[in-house]
């Protein structure tokens, strides 16, 4: 099976307008850091600010800004991380990794998503359409009101946003994600041309025809159910996807990237993953993928986020001292 995905390259449709429609929607003058404010835990080690920035459309996004407190005078690289579906940003002892190994970390918060498990978000959805189910059926009829439009959005200006904040090496700047997050954190690197490094595992919304037509579970189980009531809006729908496919973002990153995926994986399956990293970057990209046989969604789990803390050590020093 690793041989076929090693040289798996599926065609997908990019739409004539799909560089045009983002470099649209991106465009937004005026500030984007709207607040931070620093909120007292009971973490010693650990510096935390309350950060609300202006995503799409200007709507504040809550997200969660943390820190090595001991080293607080110290410019250091940042990692902007990106929740799975259904999860909000929580609480902010709840994703301590990335900051305990020096790094600065913006967990940005997910537009009317929160309440399926973990702890809850903080921001909702303006521009949700009522008569959809999902999150990530909202809108779907048109590329224009479409959800994944506004999250994307919201992604690409937490960058925006983290590089507004003292003591980060704006030139130094990570994203990461898994899941959902991994899809986003991929659009992020084929949206900022200047990212320093890309971590994405299991990742949603790449290969997504070829997802629709094989999987059943959510979040890809939900398009399948609302299109099953919803027959004839399947070509706009699709149409619509082709503006959030992973692949195509992949094709227009450059920053090194890490890829991990589950060979096992029946929620975001892993020619998904694959056909991302190899379409991602060109010839002299510097990227690897990791790929655990008898793992599903969770990729190898923190098995796999060793690699990631080895790989970014590597690309991305936290302490350049």
């Amino acid at each position: 099976m690793i041989k076929d995905l090693e040289g798996y390259a599926p065609d997908v449709l990019v739409p004539p307008d799909f560089d045009a429609f983002w470099a649209s929607t991106l465009h937004r003058p005026g500030p984007v850091l709207l607040s931070a404010t620093r909120v007292p835990t009971r973490l010693r080690l650990i510096s935390t600010w309350d950060v609300a920035f202006a995503g799409f459309g200007g709507h504040p996004i809550r997200a969660w800004y943390s820190r090595p407190s001991f080293i607080e005078d110290v410019t250091i690289p940042a990692i902007v991380e990106f929740p799975g579906y259904g999860r909000g940003r929580g609480f902010p002892h709840e994703r301590l990794a990335w900051v305990t190994a020096g790094y600065a970390h913006l967990l940005m918060d997910v537009r009317g998503q929160g309440g399926r498990y973990g702890n809850g978000g903080d921001t909702p959805d303006p521009g949700a359409a009522p008569d959809a189910p999902w999150p990530v059926t909202w809108g779907i009829g048109s590329p224009d009101t479409y959800y994944y439009r506004r999250l994307i959005t919201d992604a690409v200006r937490a960058v925006l946003a983290v590089r507004a904040l003292p003591g980060v090496d704006p030139s130094r700047v990570a994203a990461l994600g898994n899941s959902q997050g991994g899809g986003v954190a991929l659009a992020v690197a084929g949206l900022v041309p200047d990212l320093a490094a890309l971590l994405v595992t299991s990742p949603f919304l790449c290969d997504i025809h070829n997802a629709l037509s094989h999987v059943d579970t959510s979040p890809y189980g939900e398009i399948a159910s609302y299109l099953a009531v919803r027959r004839d809006l399947t070509p706009a729908a699709f149409d619509t996807l082709s503006y959030v496919e992973g692949v195509t973002f992949a094709g227009r990153s450059s920053a090194p990237a890490c890829f991990g995926t589950g060979l096992r994986d029946t929620v975001c399956p892993p020619t998904g993953a694959y056909a991302a990293f190899n379409a991602y970057g060109g010839p002299r990209t510097d990227k690897e993928i990791h790929a655990y046989p008898f793992n599903g969604h969770e990729a190898g789990d923190a098995f796999h986020v060793a690699h990631q803390l080895e790989w970014l050590a590597a690309h991305l020093p936290p302490d350049p001292r």
